[in-house]
């Protein structure tokens, strides 16, 4: 087991601390442990480029670490009431939906391209600052109020870019198929 992957290991072994931290209302503990797995995030990132330690137990646990933190802390803020239950039902959907997708063409021999897009990215960067100013104004006793415009923000991103990797994949499919 290399460095990069041990990294994303731990990442996957924070998760619940950070959910039990939420649940017990220890917003800045939950926010120190958030912050520690994303320095990992990071960390093992740079550290596979670097000393090029690249393999594809990585290439799978790296994306599912990442996946693991978010949804866990939307569904985890949903259930203690700091952020709307049809965001984090709207969120987990969409990732659902990507993931059957996927599922689909690689059980059906169809090759499907899952490279990040930029609203992919844009998506994950605003779901995950969305996730740490909750968080954090929570800690602060601050109304999550001014946070709207995030949150649209957010929202939107999350259906453009989740209708953007469906129509690619149907646009590859029915390619394949003429």
């Amino acid at each position: 087991m290399n460095i990069p992957n041990s990294l994303t290991i731990l990442r996957i072994l924070l998760i619940p601390c950070y959910i039990e931290l939420l649940v017990e209302g220890k917003y800045g503990w939950a926010l120190i442990v958030l912050i520690v797995a994303g320095l990992t995030d990071a960390l093992d990132g740079v550290i596979a480029r670097v000393t090029n330690q690249h393999t594809r137990l990585g290439a799978v646990l790296d994306p599912l670490a990442d996946k693991l933190l978010l949804t866990s802390g939307f569904i985890t803020l949903s259930m203690i009431h700091l952020i709307p239950s049809w965001v984090t039902i709207l969120v987990v959907s969409r990732d659902l939906i990507l993931l059957l997708g996927t599922a689909v063409a690689h059980f059906t021999d169809s090759r499907v391209d899952i490279t990040p897009t930029f609203l992919g990215k844009g998506t994950t960067f605003l779901q995950l600052s969305y996730i740490v100013l909750v968080i954090f104004l929570t800690s602060r006793h601050i109304d999550l109020a001014v946070m709207l415009p995030l949150l649209f923000g957010m929202v939107s991103f999350t259906l453009l870019s989740g209708l953007h990797y469906l129509y690619r994949g149907y646009r590859h499919t029915s390619a394949i198929n003429s």
